[in-house]
């Protein structure tokens, strides 16, 4: 079992169907959109995409805390892609100064899950590999990856609440 400072695990009951859960995590521009991050191409298992941040269309206040970071890029290694269910990627935490090269480092691995509900979709999203991290670096990036899940599982249920399209 990892340790509570290897993980963070996030759960939100989406009152959406599956399938519009599904587009809305694993489509690249839909992600996008919520998320605040535009990608250079679509997610397909074993493929690296490159993420340049854009703000949340979703809500005004977070895209405003993502402003001082737009168009940073960052690299998005595709690991898993099981449609209906689970996608999953590995990137770098908080890898937020450009003048560091993080390529380096071991990256932590985001998985989303999806599970039928009641009265919707629950979506279950674990980031794991903190404790691999250097240690220089490790309780700062857990720190704004526990309230950047928070923040998005927010994004999220916002997204499917006012985009049909999703």
């Amino acid at each position: 079992m990892a340790s509570s400072t290897d993980r963070i695990e996030k759960r939100v009951l989406l009152r959406a169907p599956r399938d519009r859960v599904w587009r809305a995590i694993s489509d690249s521009k839909h992600f996008g959109s919520w998320f605040g991050v535009e990608f250079d191409g679509p997610f397909v298992a074993g493929a690296t995409i490159v993420g340049k941040i854009v703000p949340t269309t979703v809500d005004a206040e977070v895209a405003k805390s993502q402003e001082p970071y737009k168009g940073f890029r960052f690299e998005f290694a595709v690991d898993r892609v099981e449609p209906m269910r689970l996608f999953s990627f590995r990137w770098h935490p908080y890898a937020v100064d450009s003048s560091v090269d993080y390529s380096k480092e071991p990256s932590t691995l985001v998985a989303f899950v999806l599970d039928e509900a009641a009265d919707g979709t629950m979506l279950t999203v674990t980031e794991s590999g903190f404790d691999q991290i250097p240690l220089e670096r490790r309780a700062k990036a857990f720190a704004a990856n526990e309230g950047g899940w928070t923040a998005q599982m927010k994004l999220i249920e916002k997204y499917l609440a006012h985009h049909a399209q999703a």
